[in-house]
């Protein structure tokens, strides 16, 4: 940082970031792939007469480093200038003193090799040779550890560390004809202590045998229940169209909406990026940014933008965090499997198979997956249906919230009920 202020830089920011990954995948019992990483780098964003440059590399040494500088600088130059480019007002950034988030785990590198493999093994075992109709069945274990440190010329210092865990697994069965279903399931943990060493593979299966016998159904419009694995599809959207670039270029649906009501009063969406031992946790963000507690929508109404530093100069207007740190909603008393005893006649869905949704207007078409739901039980696999719609509208119309969220995840959506949902089949 001292380098590039004496050699031309009115500001700096330098990232320093080193990681380590490994990764064990099997394919029917058989050693497929697997691999380790390590990876260190250094990024610079250099602020030069009115210019904006960003560099990076993952030679350290001092003297090529001190090289490697002064080009990033002279290129820097070379730039059109742009004052949004510029450096978060230092009363933003994070000061220090928030409690250990615990996320990373200590004992991360005392997992001994073997036993990896032995979890990715097990996960394939559980689904080979437990059903004649399985063609296939695929598993892997990965972990990996993250470390971080921020530092400006402005006055923000500060490092971060994580770790995580994960086990899948994923079967494909033959069907009648050519069908050939297939499903998947997961866990993770930033600790490998609370990792699900077992059943990742039987679930799997059992994911995949309930599609047997998957077909259209008459289309139709009626409710819509999501489970807690697809729910978050729903709501990318949503975050898509308050993040302040979309806003900047004024393509968004949710653009002059801020502190409207916007959904109905069902939908409250929070923030809530200072859980201990959470995926997502942070007291800060990419540019040293303190992050807080806040609701995004609340009771239907839109709280706030997700505006950087420079989205925030280019509309002239306040910054608020870069992007969601953990997403929750308010939960309900009832799980999936309540959720799915109170509905009359719907459609559970549990897997979107493409489609998009408009970023302009929030209409959207999804290709789903599923079960027909009628009196409470589940009586029919559905496939290649669609769902039909604009997302406002279908976001006014949730009513109910589950109490499922994947805690695993940053984003803890739990299963949700829609009324009024168009589906398009035979």
């Amino acid at each position: 940082m001292d380098f590039a202020l004496k050699n031309g830089c009115q500001a700096v920011r330098v990232n320093l970031y080193n990681g380590t990954n490994s990764s064990f995948e099997i394919r029917n019992m058989q050693i497929d792939t697997l691999q380790q990483a390590s990876e260190n780098s250094l990024s610079l964003q250099l602020y030069v007469d009115g210019r904006f440059g960003s560099i990076s590399t993952n030679r350290l040494d001092i003297k090529e480093l001190e090289k490697f500088i002064l080009n990033g600088i002279d290129s820097t130059r070379y730039l059109a200038e742009d004052k949004a480019r510029t450096l978060p007002d230092a009363s933003l950034y994070y000061k220090g003193g928030g409690n250990d988030l615990q996320l990373y785990d200590a004992s991360f590198d005392s997992v001994n090799p073997d036993d990896k493999l032995a979890l990715a093994m097990r996960a394939c075992e559980e689904i080979m040779g437990k059903d004649e109709r399985v063609i296939s069945a695929e598993s892997s274990y990965s972990d990996g550890n993250n470390s971080r440190y921020m530092l400006t010329s402005n006055g923000f210092e500060g490092e971060s560390s994580d770790s995580n865990f994960s086990v899948s697994s994923s079967a494909s069965i033959k069907d009648q004809g050519d069908a050939r279903p297939s499903s998947w399931w997961y866990d993770s943990s930033l600790f490998y202590d609370s990792l699900v060493k077992t059943g990742i593979g039987t679930k799997a299966l059992e994911r995949t045998l309930a599609k047997l016998g998957q077909k259209k159904i008459a289309s139709a419009k009626m409710p819509m229940i999501v489970d807690f694995m697809n729910s978050g599809r729903l709501v990318s959207p949503l975050i898509g169209a308050i993040n302040g670039s979309a806003i900047q270029q004024r393509n968004s649906f949710l653009l002059d909406k801020l502190n409207q009501k916007v959904t109905g009063d069902n939908f409250t969406l929070i923030d809530d990026p200072h859980i201990p031992k959470a995926s997502g946790a942070r007291y800060f963000d990419r540019e040293g940014v303190a992050t807080k507690r806040m609701p995004i929508f609340e009771n239907g109404v839109l709280k706030t933008y997700y505006i950087d530093t420079y989205n925030a100069n280019k509309l002239e207007t306040e910054r608020t965090v870069d992007s969601p740190s953990i997403l929750t909603m308010p939960l309900g008393n009832k799980d999936l499997d309540g959720l799915i005893a109170s509905m009359d006649k719907g459609i559970l869905v549990t897997g979107f198979n493409g489609g998009n949704s408009n970023s302009s207007t929030g209409d959207f078409s999804y290709g789903i997956e599923g079960f027909l739901v009628e009196k409470g039980k589940l009586t029919q696999p559905v496939n290649e249906m669609n769902i039909t719609g604009n997302m406002l509208v279908l976001w006014s119309n949730l009513i109910e919230v589950g109490n499922d969220p994947q805690l695993s995840s940053s984003w803890r959506i739990p299963s949700l009920i829609f009324d009024k949902v168009d589906f398009s089949g035979m």
